[in-house]
């Protein structure tokens, strides 16, 4: 079987027996893609050429051409769910991808807001939401439910009017690999998402609205994009190193709730992460923020 006809069916039933977002399954053409070019460039088009050596050679190629750690980890990871496949499936004798060296990732803490930038970010929205403006009401919305409920920008996005129960104060989410997690939303999210349900939505809603809890100027479901373009202005106006983007807001509120003695095992199933060693991320930055407080008020410090 030609490589390029390999990838194509691993894709296909990836996306058909996987619950796998877009944007995952994007990422892996993107990957298997770059290892078909690199292949070709050396005359080789068959699934046979496939093996360790190979791979280590096109693994190096990536490195030298600048490939950061993060980026070549993901890549790894992407070859090796194809090799896998394809050994699974009887098409290769062996699995050349199981041998494969993954890059350690980088040690970079996320970026993370302390409360009283928090504070100003909410004073700047609040104010202009009083101005009437049904975008301004939703924009407060979508920050205070980001940062209240810790959601990822996809699961936002994609939430419906009836994920939300006023009552129990809670938002049913889907995020990653098709989960569905309920997260807890606090008192102020809950007032400006009422706001904004009660006097903005209605005014944005147009016939491609249908349920979607979040609309953009045109009644469209609001997409990751305009989010995106939003917290940048907004972080924009505050100091520190990281991305500017609504994650920002998942890191904050993950390490404000541990800085607060929230326990981690918590935190995890709020943020909806498989893996405990995900979370525990957010105490080494808690720690640094320890750190850096320690070093400018104690007076031995």
């Amino acid at each position: 079987m030609d490589i390029e006809r390999a990838i194509a069916r691993y894709l296909d039933w990836r996306g058909s027996h996987k619950a796998l977002a877009p944007h995952s399954l994007k990422s892996y053409a993107a990957d298997l893609a770059a290892l078909q070019r690199h292949l070709a460039r050396h005359g080789a088009t068959s699934i046979e050429v496939l093996n360790s050596e190979a791979l280590r050679e096109w693994l190096w190629a990536e490195a030298s051409a600048g490939l950061s750690p993060t980026s070549l980890r993901r890549r790894v990871s992407s070859v090796r769910g194809f090799t896998r496949w394809l050994h699974e499936g009887g098409h290769l004798p062996n699995d050349p991808g199981a041998r494969l060296h993954q890059p350690k990732a980088p040690k970079k803490l996320p970026r993370v807001l302390n409360e009283s930038q928090i504070d100003e970010m909410f004073e700047q929205l609040s104010a202009r939401a009083d101005s009437g403006d049904p975008n301004a009401i939703r924009d407060l919305a979508v920050v205070e439910l980001l940062y209240s409920s810790a959601l990822r920008v996809s699961e936002l996005c994609s939430a419906d009017l009836g994920a939300i129960d006023s009552a129990e104060r809670t938002i049913r989410v889907r995020g990653k690999g098709n989960r569905e997690r309920v997260a807890p939303i606090g008192q102020p999210a809950l007032r400006a998402l009422t706001r904004y349900v009660e006097k903005a939505r209605g005014k944005l809603i147009s016939e491609h609205s249908n349920q979607a809890l979040f609309l953009s100027p045109t009644g469209r479901r609001l997409n990751p994009r305009s989010v995106y373009s939003l917290m940048s202005r907004m972080l924009g106006e505050h100091p520190g190193s990281g991305p500017r983007g609504p994650h920002t807001l998942r890191h904050t509120a993950a390490t404000h709730l541990l800085d607060h003695g929230a326990d981690l095992r918590s935190v995890q199933e709020m943020l909806g992460h498989q893996s405990l060693a995900t979370t525990e991320l957010y105490t080494h930055v808690s720690v640094e923020r320890l750190k850096k407080a320690y070093e400018q008020a104690h007076p031995r410090a």
